[in-house]
């Protein structure tokens, strides 16, 4: 097929797109089996499968977790791994390069994590619960994806752009959070130790060593280096992510040359023998997979592992909570709510219009503020992140009952933003659809 130069946007954006609107589906289902268990006569097992001990020992060394703590730990280190990957592709090559452009998903993003924030602390600022103020911060982008798909070609392109531009800002600010706000005694040699495996993975890339075995292993003692900090592991995964390198080793002159090098012995226009020709074709083989910049190349490997695997069991092992009558009017459950619910929209909209009104930034063409207010809302879709932010800040029936807020606040704020949508926005056109 010939190409033509917004191929290399319009593509990995409807690849993304499409990868996380079936994702949504696929978490939704696995939440709604979670509640079913958590709430069925075998919620006891279901309980005791998550607390499941698993671990891994070798001589006096011996690390020992339970299941559900390999899957919030561990698992999705592989998921924040991912998210730094997004993060750098969109600071190097996506819309948040051109200042002009990111000024509006930035102002939009910080307003939509401070006011969520404020209103937690507003309604649960005393007291263990006010642990919890960044659990209404993040913005789910699987979710916010799903709901733009079933509205379809009536949301217009500047919305779909500042809605993930917007996520993945929102997803720095909750690993800030996650780093500073929910760390407790540090062990600064353990720190130490994962920063300076940072550095060995920049040294091995800077002298050429390509082996992705070679980084998974140090990777794996960052993690855990990280994990005795007392800084929470995930927050590895995500440098990890951002010193990925974004530009490929071998560039199109070289890969160019190697072509015309292989096409020429396969056309039988040279002479070498069989080694040699052997030799060619392996050199050939590297220089295909060398071109692809190893950010691009992690991001279309993991992605679709993270969205269908990894995301929908960690819902599973978080989402199950006991539903009863008196964890919908528990006050830290109506202040997440609250937070998710009524924060974000008035966040997103305020520094949004503040931002646009002092001309540091521009609404996108054919996007009202009507459509923000929508889009604000569905900015209130908060699940993955909120369940994640909950578990660190808090435990026991506190916990049980902030997850019952992120799923009634997640749900609302998608109903409501979809309806306004569905409202303020006009219908596509034959043409347009």
């Amino acid at each position: 097929m010939p190409s033509v130069p917004v191929d290399a946007i319009t593509r990995p954006l409807n690849r993304f797109l499409h990868i996380e609107a079936a994702s949504g589906a696929v978490l939704i289902l696995f939440t709604i089996a979670a509640l079913i268990l958590a709430n069925s006569p075998i919620a006891g097992d279901f309980h005791h499968l998550l607390e499941t001990p698993i671990g891994i020992s070798i001589g006096s060394f011996a690390l020992n977790y339970s299941l559900h703590h390999w899957i919030n730990d561990g698992l999705m280190t592989i998921f924040f791994f991912v998210v730094g990957l997004e993060i750098k592709r969109e600071f190097v090559f996506g819309e948040l390069r051109d200042p002009k452009k990111a000024a509006l998903p930035l102002a939009a993003a910080i307003g939509g994590m401070v006011a969520p924030a404020g209103i937690y602390l507003l309604l649960q600022g005393s007291g263990p619960a006010a642990r919890g103020w960044g659990i209404p911060m993040a913005t789910d982008i699987a979710f916010v994806v799903g709901c733009m798909a079933v509205l379809g070609p009536r949301i217009p392109h500047g919305l779909r752009i500042m809605l993930l531009s917007l996520a993945i800002v929102d997803d720095i600010g909750a690993i800030i959070v996650i780093a500073i706000g929910y760390t407790e005694g540090l062990d600064l040699r353990s720190l130490f130790i994962g920063c300076a495996g940072f550095l060995v993975c920049v040294f091995f890339n800077r002298i050429g060593i390509r082996s992705v075995a070679v980084y998974i292993v140090v990777g794996i003692a960052i993690w855990y280096s990280f994990m005795m900090s007392g800084i929470h592991a995930t927050v590895s995964g995500v440098v990890l992510g951002l010193i990925t390198p974004g530009r490929p080793w071998i560039d199109d002159g070289l890969f160019g040359d190697a072509v015309r090098k292989t096409a020429g012995l396969i056309r039988g226009n040279d002479s070498n023998g069989s080694t040699q020709r052997h030799d060619m074709l392996r050199q050939m083989a590297v220089a295909a997979r060398e071109t692809i910049p190893p950010l691009e190349r992690l991001e279309s490997l993991l992605h679709p592992w993270v969205s269908f695997a990894i995301m929908p069991v960690f819902a599973f092992a978080n989402a199950g909570v006991h539903l009863d009558s008196s964890g919908f009017s528990n006050p830290i459950g109506l202040a997440v709510i609250a937070g998710l619910l009524l924060g974000k929209p008035i966040g997103i909209f305020l520094t949004s219009f503040v931002a646009v009104r002092l001309g540091v930034a521009r609404l996108p063409s054919g996007l009202g503020w009507s459509g923000v207010i929508g889009g604000g809302f569905l900015g209130g879709i908060g699940f993955t992140m909120a369940l994640f932010i909950a578990g660190l800040a808090l435990d026991g029936d506190m916990l049980d009952a902030s997850k019952i807020g992120i799923l009634v606040g997640s749900l609302a704020s998608a109903i409501v933003g979809s309806a306004i949508l569905i409202v303020v926005l006009p219908k596509p056109t034959d043409h347009a659809r």
